[in-house]
């Protein structure tokens, strides 16, 4: 296993796991810019922190390779290692040893899908885990096998947009297209339009979120055309299993998997399939995505049956409904995306909660009034709203309870209360916030 021991000092470890110079300059540059010490401090620990403690980098006979754990999780999720490492793809062209860790993760993320599609996290090596009699197709190399569509949908995005930012096409190699006819493989089949159920996941637990029902099939859809995810981006069982944002991010994906099939490979044939799968999405989202609200109008559910069942609500875990332009699944400006955001930040979303020192989405995940450090940062991120995006910040920056670091839930009325001290990703995603908003 991973071994991860540091010793501390203001914040990041005197033993580093991997060292940037483009980071550590942007680091320096923002010091000139942020003129708030507690924020200052706080970009200083959070930018940098999947790459100090988090990383593990080999460059190996069979290219570069790199193992990326959650944090205190030795386990490598595929949506948490590309959004982890995703602030730093603009650095990446003038940081060759950045570049080459970014294609490491895009390389062990492509293995891992060739292994097994349907799993969301991964060990480092096949030592087995603690979920391992989990009833699913358990195999010694993975840590847990979720099935949720956003895991598949992060490698395409890490893989797309490293390419379209570094113009490297070295991470493109036989083995990565087969990898990317896996997912379109999966997506296709979890669409469950042949009736058979190609995934199954059962866990003997006490607690309901954590097994699917239906004989580890999970509640039944109409098959119209839209990819079923068993659980959330959470981690946490669906409900209804066509989960919209997942959905909608699918769409996105497939239409960047078909521009690498035509423009790298010369996959013709395969880039046709992957837009026609993500035309049968989005067409299934227009048909049965968007629910007449009667306070809100128009907004997209965040799941549904296709026989007519809804769920309203958001989650904090992304892809969520209010991430969706940050995603680029939506423009911002589109009348119902705005709607549902209205909805999403309201007491009519049941995720939703106000308190005396924190006000912000929250997640089943970790229970009602405990709202998620990502939740405000995408909240931010996608605002064009100068004092809701201050707002977001000064919110952020008061999270931390002396460890100027994020975590994953807080208590909204007292942030000494908090789960997870050490959250790569949510370090990472209010990193990326404090650059944009600060222009670095």
């Amino acid at each position: 296993m991973i071994s991860n021991q540091f010793d501390w000092t203001k914040g990041r470890p005197l033993q580093k796991n991997f060292i940037s110079s483009a980071v550590e300059d942007l680091i320096k540059r923002s010091e000139a810019v942020i003129n708030d010490k507690e924020l200052f401090q706080l970009f200083t620990n959070t930018f940098p922190n999947t790459l100090d403690t988090t990383v593990f980098y080999y460059d190996t006979d069979e290219g570069h390779d790199t193992y990326v754990i959650t944090g205190d999780i030795d386990a490598m999720w595929l949506r948490d290692s590309s959004a982890q490492v995703w602030p730093y793809l603009p650095l990446a062209v003038k940081d060759k040893p950045l570049q080459n860790l970014i294609a490491g993760v895009i390389n062990r993320q492509a293995r891992y899908i060739r292994l097994d599609p349907y799993a969301n996290a991964f060990n480092f090596a096949d030592y087995g885990s603690i979920w391992e009699d989990d009833i699913t197709q358990m195999l010694p190399q993975l840590h847990e096998r979720k099935w949720e569509v956003d895991s598949l949908c992060y490698h395409i995005r890490l893989a797309y947009h490293y390419w379209q930012q570094t113009k490297d096409v070295s991470i493109f190699i036989p083995s990565w297209l087969e990898s990317a006819k896996i997912i379109y493989t999966t997506f296709r089949q979890q669409q469950l339009l042949d009736g058979n159920y190609h995934y199954t996941f059962a866990r003997n637990t006490t607690v309901a979120t954590d097994t699917l029902p239906n004989g580890g099939r999970g509640n039944p859809v109409n098959p119209v055309g839209l990819i079923a995810s068993a659980f959330r981006p959470s981690d946490d069982a669906t409900i209804l299993p066509f989960l919209i944002p997942s959905n909608f991010f699918a769409r996105t994906s497939l239409f960047q998997m078909a521009e690498i099939a035509r423009q790298v490979y010369n996959e013709q044939v395969f880039a046709s399939d992957c837009e026609r799968l993500a035309s049968e999405v989005d067409r299934a989202l227009h048909d049965y995505a968007i629910v007449k609200h009667p306070k809100y109008g128009d907004i997209f559910a965040y799941e549904i049956d296709g026989f007519g069942g809804q769920i309203l609500m958001d989650d904090a875990n992304v892809p969520s409904l209010i991430s969706l332009p940050y995603l680029g699944c939506v423009d911002i400006g589109s009348e119902i995306y705005q709607n549902t955001r209205n909805f999403i930040l309201s007491k009519d979303n049941p995720w939703y909660f106000w308190g005396n020192q924190l006000s912000g989405v929250g997640s089943i995940h970790t229970g009602v009034n405990r709202v998620w450090p990502i939740a405000l940062a995408m909240q931010a991120l996608t605002s064009n709203n100068k004092a809701e995006i201050l707002q977001c910040i000064w919110q952020l920056s008061k999270t931390h309870a002396g460890t100027y670091f994020m975590h994953e839930a807080i208590n909204k009325d007292d942030v000494s209360d908090y789960s997870r001290p050490w959250f790569a990703w949510a370090n990472s995603l209010f990193a990326e916030l404090i650059i944009k908003y600060y222009n670095l």
